[in-house]
């Protein structure tokens, strides 16, 4: 299997429900964390926290410019026939 398809394996997993999971929850514990932190420090943490919850809630890709994948997860998917 070719490197790109093996990116858009990836990024077509990432687009199913395990993967969205796993970000939201990734992005949630960063937010908590930056909440516990408190500060500025904690305000950067949590807004950090913000995006893979953003991107697993949208179904984007966000480093689909830079592994050659589809930056929607349901193009992904379509991609692999999932």
């Amino acid at each position: 299997m070719s490197n790109q398809a093996s990116n858009v394996k990836f990024a077509a997993w990432m687009a199913g429900t395990s993967g969205r999971v796993i970000r939201v929850v990734a992005g949630a514990a960063l937010v908590v964390l930056g909440v516990a932190i408190g500060g500025i420090g904690g305000v950067i943490i949590g807004l950090i926290g913000l995006v893979p919850v953003a991107a697993g809630i949208t179904n984007r890709c966000l480093i689909a410019k830079f592994i050659g994948a589809p930056f929607k997860g349901r193009d992904s998917m379509d991609l692999v026939g999932s």
